[in-house]
């Protein structure tokens, strides 16, 4: 009789843990999911706001560009066009980063980074662990009571 009832616990416990892995994992994909989807708003509003501030910043270098340049065949100064350059320079870098390649040169560059310069993403002192946590946590704590 013994043996049957501990039999049936045993199978009862086996497909608890069966279950208890495959909610933990099911869980986990989500988070992943979730975590990805955040990321992907984020770059997308991210670029959304480099196309809005190129509207703006274009119109502002079109008519700095204009001005400037009839102000420089007018009063015979060439010295005025040079404020061009560098306007053009953040023009160019936001149309990049709008519609151009930037994201994908971008991607790239942090692949790399992660391939082959893993030591520049070490964090000083190491990785943060429960142990120092608690640490920081007991230390900071005015009601903590050591037992």
């Amino acid at each position: 009789m013994g043996f049957i009832f501990s039999k049936s616990m045993n199978e009862n416990l086996k497909s608890q843990q069966e279950f208890m892995l495959m909610n933990s994992r099911l869980q986990l994909e989500r988070q992943l999911i979730m975590q990805n989807e955040m990321r992907e708003r984020q770059m997308a509003m991210q670029i959304a706001w480099s196309r809005e501030f190129l509207k703006y910043f274009g119109t502002f270098f079109g008519i700095t560009a204009v001005s400037l340049t009839a102000g420089a065949i007018k009063g015979k100064k060439p010295v005025l066009i040079f404020p061009i350059v560098p306007l053009g320079f953040v023009l160019a870098y936001q149309y990049d980063m709008g519609y151009g390649t930037l994201i994908h040169r971008m991607k790239g560059e942090a692949e790399n980074i992660l391939e082959t310069e893993k030591s520049k993403l070490q964090l000083p002192k190491g990785m943060i662990t429960f142990e120092s946590l608690e640490k920081a946590r007991k230390e900071q704590s005015k009601f903590f009571i050591d037992k």
